[in-house]
């Protein structure tokens, strides 16, 4: 098996609340794995953990053979949309991915043309952000995610407020980018989603995690 990520006995509290409670999962190469729960199950939380947006209070997240939080604060390989993405309004949907890209230089503009273009955007358009539509917000943080092109995704959400052409569009392109050999974990409230997309499914409730059989 092909490891990319591995969740050890991973837990999270705020206070005395326990959000993540003593998780464990590996996570293969090449697959889409969904994570479903109601809201407030932790998802969102797990996420933030294996991106390194948050620190553990207790076990381990190790993404490509090295530790969250002690060998790299951050994985250079992940694509992440967590939460509503934020842009800046007064620039167009290319200023904007370029003014990110722009962070690690490790892209040009054909990269981030090639990005928008895949998730249904003109890169040509004049029309700035704060013009956009929820749906073209979306999109957006879609191709931001992967426009550095990625091993890995985190996706929270990814088909929201998209309409059903849009929802058809991103399915298909996500399961091209598994097929090219990314790994792609994301939650979903969608059941479609899920079962049209996922290789493996996770559920948390209450902050366990347990994987279902499909």
């Amino acid at each position: 098996m092909a490891e990319i990520i591995s969740i050890e006995n991973l837990t999270k509290k705020f206070g005395d609340v326990t959000v993540i409670d003593n998780v464990n999962l590996s996570i293969e190469r090449g697959k889409i794995y969904g994570i479903i729960g109601r809201n407030g199950s932790g998802k969102t939380v797990l996420f933030k953990l294996i991106t390194g947006y948050l620190s553990p209070t207790g076990g381990r997240v190790v993404v490509s053979g090295k530790e969250i939080g002690k060998d790299i604060d951050f994985a250079d390989n992940i694509g992440i949309i967590i939460e509503n993405p934020g842009f800046l309004k007064g620039y167009t949907g290319f200023k904007n991915l370029a003014y990110l890209a722009g962070i690690r230089n490790v892209i040009g503009k054909e990269e981030i043309r090639e990005s928008m273009e895949k998730v249904g955007l003109d890169p040509d358009s004049n029309k700035k952000v704060g013009k956009y539509s929820l749906g073209m917000k979306q999109r957006l943080g879609i191709a931001q995610a992967i426009m550095e092109n990625p091993e890995i995704l985190i996706l929270d959400e990814p088909m929201n407020s998209l309409d059903n052409q849009g929802v058809e569009e991103i399915r298909k392109l996500l399961m091209e980018l598994r097929d090219e050999g990314k790994t792609i974990v994301l939650a979903s409230h969608n059941k479609e989603d899920i079962e049209i997309l996922c290789d493996k499914v996770c559920e948390m409730d209450r902050g366990k995690l347990k994987i279902q059989d499909l």
